[in-house]
């Protein structure tokens, strides 16, 4: 029987600390305890902050520019981001988590929801368990993580927050076997914005109406914040009561979008390098596209100047092109995106950005042919190719083989002055160690 009341389901949520961060520390010892930055593409701005970074009152999204003088006085250490490095390392974090119970819901690049009640015959106490866990992931990854530990996937997230903030809890928080006179004490300290799915604006509603903290929602009647609320708030209090309303998801769901874009090394004039950044960022979508099974029945292109020139004309548009027949060819998707980019596309302004989003995604196969058309002739030749051209890529490395409308050159390609290597996934840049 739990704290809360009910025997049932129980949820381990496990989050990686400060992940790009630690992934950059596990390669390079020197940048422990030193302020450390991971920058967005392009190196604009903060996206990933160390312990010893936030301490100086550094905020996500701030820019890179701004931070000048804090880097002077504290030494702080900015880094391109290295996603290869990141989504390998993740994927080994994910694969020690399926040594300790074969139903884990990758959630995020960084947290995986896991379901441990049919484990607890292994351990002592599930706290023992998320210790294990914690040693484990360290000792083989080299990456910290948390543990939070509760009944439904709401209090387990909640958990692993309070696991977060407070080090008294060594990292692992199992909110169900806490004592209930304890907890009510606990969670009456916590701001509702903590609250997994409370947005800002949501915080700021509950608020108005008296909720100020995770205590004071998890009293309130589901029904009654229906009725003030949403479905999806009356679920976030009845999970917070102990109520299981969110299944575990073995298989992420299919995206139903997918957008490829990023703000370009340097600004962009011509409309032929356009099209090549355009025609690279479609290869990426449709890549992502095919790896879930899918296709496309529309796409929009999108290009944009930059708004904080101010100095600089201003141009933004954007354009859909539906697709005669759904399809996840790359050839297709770029001839299509191109066709839109030529539509749009405005001489005498400097570029920033540009970027592709696939809609009306649909699962491959399952689509309404057309009447006088080949489809099906056509379909064995596309899916052969594309086959091809994806086992090429993922064997000898991605852009082995592209499409010719992508480029050579690529002077429109990010900045990212201080990236470190693919430790993990390129021969080229392993680390090397040299004999005295």
């Amino acid at each position: 029987m739990s704290a809360l009341g009910h025997d049932g389901p129980l949820y381990a949520l496990v989050d990686c600390n400060n992940f790009y961060c630690s992934c950059e520390r596990v390669f390079n010892p020197k940048l422990e305890n030193r302020p450390l930055v991971v920058l967005s593409n392009n190196d604009g701005c903060a996206i990933a902050r160390s312990n010893e970074a936030k301490a100086l009152g550094i905020k996500m999204g701030e820019p890179w520019f701004k931070l000048k003088d804090l880097v002077k006085h504290h030494g702080i250490v900015g880094l391109s981001s290295n996603y290869t490095l990141y989504g390998d390392m993740s994927q080994r974090v994910m694969q020690v988590l399926r040594e300790f119970t074969p139903d884990v819901e990758v959630y995020s690049i960084d947290e995986s929801f896991l379901r441990i009640e049919r484990m607890r015959r292994l351990w002592s106490s599930y706290t023992a368990m998320g210790q294990t866990i914690r040693g484990k992931v360290r000792q083989w990854t080299g990456i910290p993580v948390c543990v939070g530990i509760g009944p439904t996937k709401t209090l387990a997230k909640l958990a692993n927050h309070i696991a977060k903030k407070n080090p008294k809890f060594e990292g692992v928080f199992d909110l169900d076997a806490y004592p209930p006179a304890q907890l009510d004490e606990l969670l009456a300290k916590v701001d509702v914005g903590e609250v997994w799915g409370v947005g800002r604006r949501i915080a700021e509603k509950l608020k108005s109406a008296g909720i100020h903290t995770v205590q004071d929602l998890r009293l309130m009647s589901p029904k009654v914040i229906r009725a003030h609320f949403s479905v999806v708030m009356e679920r976030t209090v009845s999970e917070l009561q102990g109520l299981p309303c969110l299944e575990l998801e073995d298989i992420a769901p299919p995206k139903k979008q997918i957008v490829s874009s990023k703000s370009f090394g340097e600004m962009v004039a011509s409309l032929e390098e356009l099209s090549e950044a355009l025609s690279s960022y479609v290869t990426r979508a449709a890549e992502k596209l095919r790896e879930q099974g899918s296709v496309c029945g529309a796409l929009q292109v999108f290009v944009m100047t930059n708004q904080f020139r101010t100095d600089d004309a201003q141009y933004s548009n954007g354009i859909v092109i539906p697709l005669p027949n759904p399809s996840n060819n790359t050839l297709d998707l770029v001839q299509a995106a191109l066709f839109g980019l030529r539509a749009i596309y405005r001489r005498g302004y400097l570029y920033k950005k540009t970027g592709v989003m696939l809609l009306d995604l649909a699962p491959a196969g399952q689509t309404q042919a057309s009447l006088f058309d080949p489809l099906e002739e056509q379909a064995k030749h596309s899916d052969g190719l594309m086959a091809a051209l994806d086992g090429l890529n993922r064997r000898f490395g991605r852009d082995t083989l592209c499409v010719a409308a992508a480029g050579t050159r690529k002077r429109w390609v990010a900045k990212a002055e201080n990236k470190t290597p693919c430790y993990t996934t390129r021969w080229s840049e392993l680390p090397k160690a040299f004999a005295r």
